[in-house]
């Protein structure tokens, strides 16, 4: 149950990443500080996302669960280069399987 919580969680911080670069994309007028809604709902993402992080500290280590919120990258950085264009190459890809690896070796010593 606290590994589908930190699952949740992680899920729930890349739509907040994703709301927050889609507000900002719509924001036109940068002199002015109007929250877009895009940027208000990836605040609320944010913030359930940590009451689940919260509950999944629980159970399991905070040198697990921690560390294990990075995949949130492989995430954004993969659903960016879909939705924007944003790069994706070579670079990107063996480092981000260098945090998917780091994260599966957490989970198999813990």
């Amino acid at each position: 149950m606290f590994i589908l919580a930190l699952a949740i969680s992680i899920a729930l911080g890349v739509m907040g990443q994703l709301g927050l670069k889609a507000g900002v994309l719509e924001n036109i007028d940068n002199s002015k500080f109007i929250p877009h809604p895009y940027i208000i709902s990836g605040l609320f993402f944010y913030a359930i996302s940590a009451g689940f992080y919260i509950y999944a500290l629980r159970n399991i280590p905070v040198s697990v669960a921690f560390p294990s919120v990075s995949l949130s990258y492989v995430a954004v950085a993969y659903l960016a280069s879909i939705i924007w264009g944003e790069a994706f190459g070579w670079h990107q890809i063996v480092a981000l399987g260098a945090i998917g690896f780091g994260v599966w070796m957490l989970f198999q010593y813990r």
